[in-house]
């Protein structure tokens, strides 16, 4: 037992500073707040507090990716330097996520309602920033946020996944949306779908995996598209629980026809 205890204070002296995956997600969903105010109670006085609020939170994000400790060689304080500045353009992005939620859901009253409340909403945005991180070359923090949306929301999206403006989640519970799955842009998901591999082998790391879902393809509850060589054709509809294997062209409707049985239990009269 001796040498499994020097095991442990060794894994904690190395975890020494550290981050929790707690304290990295608070800084997402400040960011967040500061986007969408909406989200948030805090006020502003005038512009300098918001300048102010954004440089703290870039102060911070740059002590995370320095106190992570994932990546020895990355230059921290230009990673973040570049996120702030990208910001702008994610920040237009997330609000044209809002607006295809806006217009595509009956039940949405208010683009407030839509930003405070829809599960989906959430977890779109907290990709989009993961994404950023990602595609600059973080390890580890963009899987911290993203699983933490996942354990908020139900919707898993890795953070390496391609997605274009207008991306439309309702409900989203149980979607799982792969690392290198490319979806365009006003696409429609409904919960249960899962855009995943044919192979979880390790050797197709590096590899396209997943499927690519072209511009204005609609997918309904419960289907599965696997693959890197799959393609979802633009204008398509995939219906509820297809199992789909093989690339479809554009315009194409494809549905799961059920095997259904009905039974009359009406009460025969005596």
């Amino acid at each position: 037992m001796e040498n499994f205890y020097r095991h442990i204070f060794q894994q904690q002296q190395q975890a020494q500073n550290m981050p929790s995956n707690t304290r990295i997600a608070e800084w997402a969903t400040h960011v967040l707040h500061l986007l969408f105010p909406e989200r948030a109670s805090a006020g502003f006085q005038d512009v300098a507090d918001v300048q102010k609020a954004f440089e703290e939170s870039e102060e911070e994000l740059v002590e995370l990716l320095q106190n992570t400790k994932a990546c020895s060689h990355c230059d921290n304080k230009r990673i973040a330097t570049c996120f702030f500045q990208t910001l702008p353009t994610v920040y237009q992005v997330m609000l044209s996520d809002a607006q295809a939620i806006m217009d595509g859901d009956p039940a949405a009253q208010s683009m407030r309602e839509v930003i405070r409340t829809y599960p989906g909403f959430m977890a779109i945005c907290v990709y989009r920033v993961a994404n950023v991180l990602w595609t600059s070359g973080v390890p580890l923090i963009p899987r911290i946020l993203t699983e933490h949306a996942h354990s908020k929301t139900g919707i898993d999206i890795h953070p390496g996944a391609k997605i274009g403006n207008y991306l439309h989640i309702d409900h989203g519970t149980g979607i799982v949306i792969g690392e290198t799955c490319i979806i365009g842009e006003h696409v429609k998901l409904y919960q249960g779908v899962t855009l995943g591999a044919l192979s979880v082998e390790k050797n197709l790391a590096n590899t396209q995996r997943h499927p690519i879902i072209e511009d204005h393809v609609i997918i309904y509850a419960g289907a599965t598209i696997l693959g890197g060589q799959t393609v979802v054709g633009h204008h398509s509809v995939v219906g509820g629980n297809v199992w789909l294997t093989s690339s479809i062209d554009p315009y194409t409707t494809v549905y799961h026809q059920p095997n259904s049985k009905f039974i009359d239990t009406k009460p025969t009269e005596q």
